[in-house]
């Protein structure tokens, strides 16, 4: 027999032996973490649906495409969302979540539409806090920050379900100066607001945002607007405005927008375009025209909408200006004189040149509904429409309102049946309108449970989807989709959202196109819509299969910066 002969095995070869038997021991490693696989996808740049997947790893969508057997095997996990669409996460370019967000951050009646991005801060944000701006305690909160970035880090330390990112409100930068006076500032006074304003953008504010309809908000100057939307442009911010008038004056409003950003040089957003007066209604052509016009021009304005014929204000909003000055401490002072009780109820029933008059845009008390107060005496009134309050009460309606804003501290939130469908159908088809709901992140129950807001807190994307795209045929699913993602990321600047293309941010949701709907109706708006099956902010699960698991990826959302 022959012998066998063993060769000698060298410390190198060894090792790499070693390293071999040591790997093939190991479970695979994970491709991606996440895929979903043969859904229809709607990317939000409005080209036409395709069935594909897609894979995600850590925050970031990875590829878009089709994906092979050994590649979904290699996956943490795989989820079939076939007959569903797959789109990116919807951005609500209006809200008003900047305090609901602390007092809850799972941001459920949001999360719940699809919505992974909040945009905060008209007029009033939650920052700067300095100066003559006096916090107050909304829902019991401690506000212990002072500047916006402040804010954002409490945000963030709280925790939140959401991205959000915010403008600086006009407004606020003015309490900060001026408290609530109506003069006109110094030279030197709009300095400081330039300052503010200038100080906010560098912690991450996305432009500057005034609201123009109601004192204190009224007291800025077109040239004080022009002044202050100047401090953003070297930062690539946009001014974002509430209109002066949405009524007879809404012409001339759009013309001071289109003027404040072509003198600053910077991008102009309207909110919630509308025409708020039933003597304007059938006008909306005359007033998406003069947009156009000025697009034509080669100047950046644009605006956005919500898909309701009601908008929500104050019912301080029908207060005469006059009666406004000094602030709400004046203001409810002057509702104990009868004489000037007297003349508030002539101006409001009669109106005033130059003021947009809530009440004769409605035409009727049945158009105006109490949307949540705060003592229990007056809860009987959640819901009900002012003449229905004056014929229990034997009020005449003015009187209706001058108490109720009297008892609850001269703030008393209310609906307005404003609009009419065929303006809201007409703008909604314009390619440069995009969507957001000018409402707030809540939930069902606990504080932010309470009233009966608008309807457009629970359900305004998934209206959009179930009864104008689904229904109604208005838009096409591909075109309503991008309104509510990349065409407002666009606006904003966020340049890795709004999209679903590898290298863009995890924000995606996904959603039963046959049922998605709103439940939320003005009656009984406390009401979560249906049809989002999963939503992912940042590449973590927010919903799985429709029920909310808590989770708190958001992350703060700044312009031009990649996070």
């Amino acid at each position: 027999m022959r012998r066998l002969t063993l060769l000698p095995i060298s410390l190198e070869m060894m090792f790499l032996l070693g390293l071999i038997l040591f790997i093939g021991c190991q479970a695979p490693v994970p491709g991606f973490d996440v895929v979903l696989i043969n859904g229809t996808i709607v990317d939000g740049s409005g080209s036409r649906p395709f069935t594909g997947d897609i894979a995600l790893k850590g925050d970031t969508i990875v590829r878009v495409g089709k994906l092979t057997d050994q590649e979904q095997r290699r996956s943490r996990r795989v989820i079939d969302v076939e007959k569903m669409v797959v789109a990116p996460g919807f951005i609500d370019i209006h809200t008003h979540s900047d305090y609901t967000l602390l007092v809850d951050g799972t941001a459920q009646s949001k999360v719940r539409q699809g919505v992974t991005t909040e945009i905060l801060g008209e007029a009033d944000s939650a920052g700067p806090f300095t100066g003559k701006a006096k916090p107050g305690h909304p829902y019991g909160l401690n506000i212990d920050w002072r500047t916006l970035g402040e804010y954002f880090q409490r945000l963030e330390r709280s925790g939140i379900s959401v991205n959000v990112g915010s403008f600086v409100g006009a407004t606020q930068v003015r309490r900060c100066v001026l408290g609530e006076e109506s003069r006109p500032p110094s030279k030197t006074e709009l300095e400081e607001m330039k300052n503010l304003v200038n100080e906010a953008m560098k912690e991450g504010a996305l432009g500057l945002s005034c609201a123009l309809l109601v004192p204190p908000n009224t007291y800025h100057t077109t040239d004080q607007l022009i002044e202050l939307a100047s401090v953003v442009k070297p930062y690539g911010g946009i001014y974002f405005t509430h209109i002066r008038s949405e009524g007879e004056g809404i012409q001339n409003a759009i013309k001071e927008a289109i003027e404040v950003g072509e003198k600053a040089g910077v991008p102009v957003d309207i909110i919630h375009l509308k025409i708020a007066d039933r003597r304007l209604w059938g006008r909306m052509k005359e007033i998406c025209d003069l947009i156009e016009s000025a697009r034509n021009r080669g100047l950046q304005v644009s605006a956005n909408q919500y898909p309701y014929i009601a908008g929500q204000n104050d019912l301080v909003a029908l207060i005469p200006p006059w009666a406004m000055e000094g602030g709400r401490n004046k203001m409810l002072q002057r509702l104990n004189q009868p004489a000037l009780r007297a003349r508030m109820e002539k101006d409001i029933l009669e109106g005033i040149p130059g003021w947009f008059d809530h009440y004769l845009a409605i035409g009727d008390w049945d158009r105006c509904q109490i949307a949540s107060v705060g003592l229990r005496k007056n809860k009987c009134y959640e819901g009900m429409t002012v003449s229905a309050i004056a014929s229990t009460t034997g009020k005449r309606p003015t009187e209706v309102i001058f108490d109720l804003l009297k008892d609850e501290d001269g703030s008393v939130p209310a609906i307005y049946f404003l609009m009419s469908e065929e303006d809201v159908r007409y703008a909604m088809q314009r390619p440069w309108v995009s969507f957001g709901s000018d409402g707030s992140a809540v939930r069902l129950d606990g504080v932010l449970g309470q009233g009966k807001p608008h309807p457009r807190w629970y359900g305004t994307f998934p209206r959009i989807l179930g009864k104008y795209v689904r229904e109604d045929h208005v838009l096409s699913l591909e075109e309503a989709i991008r309104k509510m993602t990349s065409l407002n990321a666009a606006k904003l600047g966020i340049s890795d959202r709004g999209l679903l293309r590898a290298g863009m941010k995890g924000d995606i949701t996904v959603f039963d196109p046959g049922r998605i709907t709103d439940k939320a109706t003005f009656q009984k708006p406390n009401q979560y819509a249906e049809g989002i099956e999963y939503v992912f902010v940042n590449g973590v699960a927010v919903m799985d299969r429709g029920d909310h698991l808590g989770t708190k990826p958001g992350r703060i959302v700044r312009r031009n910066i990649r996070n």
